[in-house]
């Protein structure tokens, strides 16, 4: 076994900002009761909300005081998100530190939420990091789950856990979740989703398996799911496939094919270039009524 324990952390939040007492809080209650655990997971921008004129910028005093908890309890800390102001743009930027309290990872979020997500600006890097002794970590935030080649990248990095930080207070929270279920099993790795309540979302964080089992769904509201995972599951499942079944990296990894569609000047995009470019839905005409 490669045993590693982690805990989600699925908390009430409020939309406002200002939640950094409330979290430091339940870390340590969750490392209190449950000492065996390593590593602690919040949701994306718990700290400060979602409003981009909260940004800070990083290092910054919100991520200084989230090393100080890490140091203290010995414990990786993957912070969610927050804000980041870099310069004259913002991004949308998860921390991972490391028990000693170093920042080992900054990833900017590669697909802000747009139109919805306002003037943040996208990052361009992924997110991987190791964990000494026991295996490698891959980390995406929210909406950039929904675009599958950020995913696979980081499964052909060698990423064993995808941790994915999120704060989804909208109706596809439903799609959303079948997505999660589906990138463990495609990918053949844990995906360890945890996403805000109340004013940070709707709950419903997802622990999934690399065979794409449910390990744990949670409910609306706060709740705690420290849980142990053994990343040799990892290994044999990418060795001999889902249920000694499908082996879709291998798979992937040995077609001849090379997608073309990746060239932004393919002719293969013609069928989805009349789209147009991402813009806010406005409302429907309806024949015979004047505004």
């Amino acid at each position: 076994m490669r045993p590693f324990s982690i805990a989600g952390l699925q908390l009430e939040l409020s939309p406002m900002g200002k939640n950094l007492p409330l979290v430091k809080a339940h870390i340590h209650h969750v490392v209190a009761v449950f000492p065996w655990v390593q590593m602690v997971v919040l949701s994306e921008l718990c700290v400060h909300g979602p409003n981009p004129a909260n940004a800070e910028p990083m290092p910054g005093p919100t991520e200084r005081a989230l090393q100080e908890v890490a140091k203290q309890h010995g414990i990786w800390l993957v912070t969610g998100s927050a804000h980041e102001q870099f310069e004259a743009k913002v991004y949308n930027t998860a921390s991972v530190i490391a028990p000693d309290g170093r920042v080992v990872l900054r990833y900017r979020k590669m697909f802000p939420f747009q139109p919805y997500a306002g003037n943040t600006s996208a990052g361009a890097g992924f997110g991987i990091f190791d964990v000494p002794g026991v295996g490698r970590f891959g980390l995406s935030i929210c909406y950039d789950i929904w675009v599958p080649e950020t995913s696979r990248t980081l499964a052909c990095m060698g990423a064993e856990v995808l941790i994915h930080p999120t704060m989804t207070a909208t109706v596809d929270r439903d799609v959303e979740l079948s997505i999660v279920r589906a990138t463990a099993a495609v990918n053949q790795m844990y995906v360890f989703d945890v996403n805000g309540a109340r004013g940070g979302g709707v709950g419903r964080s997802l622990v999934v398996g690399p065979e794409g089992d449910v390990i744990h769904q949670a409910g609306a509201s706060n709740e705690h799911f420290p849980l142990e995972l053994d990343l040799d599951r990892v290994t044999r499942t990418r060795e001999r496939g889902l249920h000694n079944l499908g082996q879709p990296l291998k798979t992937f990894l040995e077609a001849p094919v090379r997608f073309e569609v990746y060239d932004p000047k393919s002719p293969l995009r013609e069928g989805v270039r009349s789209l147009g470019p991402v813009k806010m839905p406005g409302r429907p005409e309806i024949k015979g009524v004047v505004a």
